[in-house]
């Protein structure tokens, strides 16, 4: 895995996001793939997401290129990671994009779901964070870290600790428990992604999503190790089982990975949002 230091990172900028930008009726759904022409009427599409990057893109979309594709987009926002998998098993909203393979995959075996992704959009970068040292190197013995309580993100901090050379875990590490060696006794608080931001004036280092960063007004000066573009960390768009296939969200799709969607994340965010394509 790399990683981009102090030095070499490239700035982001955060994007104010406009509310809910869409309020009509849904489409049907199809059991078969779906073809979809410019001129099509697909309808209206709800899709729930943090505000930032994922609601921004969204946003991009519904004003640059929904229209043309005969989609109408409804922006639901959320401010955490739990609620928006609920809110699509629950039939509140169409899809939402949000959360990598792997958060999916725990929720459906935690919650007894069965929701699915349909494509990987965007890595939104995670970075170490902090207002004491310039470098995980200078971490003293028995530091403070903070890093996420979910099993996803609190896997994905220890895995670049432990490529770092700072721990030592287990192959796929997903808690404090997977943790084989800690020679620096360092002790780490469980946080809640949300509150990851609050946390970084209280302990020597703090492990932020960017989803949480950017709104937070984090700055890529105050990161000290940026996750690397070979993250398996991307970012999916997921639906339902029924509604996989249904034209909304192919067309969606389409439109996330196009050329100017992926031109719109690397003006914006310089880096620190990196498409799938």
């Amino acid at each position: 895995m790399q990683f981009t230091s102090r030095g070499t990172r490239l700035a982001g900028a955060a994007v104010t996001l406009s509310a809910l930008f869409a309020l009509t009726a849904c489409a049907g759904t199809t059991d078969e793939p779906a073809t979809t022409g410019a001129g099509d009427d697909l309808g209206t599409i709800t899709v729930g997401a943090l505000a930032t990057p994922a609601g921004d893109i969204l946003k991009f979309v519904q004003d640059n290129l929904a229209a043309d594709a005969g989609l109408d987009i409804t922006f639901q926002d959320f401010t955490d990671y739990n609620t928006p998998n609920v809110a699509l098993s629950d039939g509140s909203i169409d899809a939402n994009l949000f959360q990598n393979a792997t958060f999916l995959k725990t929720y459906n075996e935690q919650a007894g779901g069965s929701l699915v992704s349909v494509g990987e959009i965007y890595l939104p970068s995670a970075a170490f964070y902090s207002n004491t040292v310039d470098s995980l190197d200078d971490l003293k013995d028995g530091a403070t870290i903070a890093i996420p309580n979910d099993p996803t993100n609190e896997g994905r901090a220890l895995k670049i600790l432990a490529a770092e050379g700072l721990i030592e875990t287990t192959d796929e590490p997903t808690s404090l428990a997977d943790i084989t060696d800690n020679p620096n006794k360092y002790e780490f608080r469980e946080i809640e992604n949300a509150t990851l931001p609050q946390a970084v004036q209280d302990v020597d280092v703090a492990f932020v999503t960017i989803s949480f960063a950017l709104p937070a007004g984090l700055t890529a000066d105050q990161a000290i190790l940026i996750e690397g573009s070979d993250s398996p960390y991307f970012n999916v768009l997921a639906t339902t089982p029924e509604l996989e296939n249904d034209p909304r969200i192919v067309k969606l799709t389409e439109l996330l990975l196009s050329d100017e969607t992926q031109a719109y994340m690397e003006e914006t965010w310089g880096g620190l949002v990196i498409p799938a394509v």
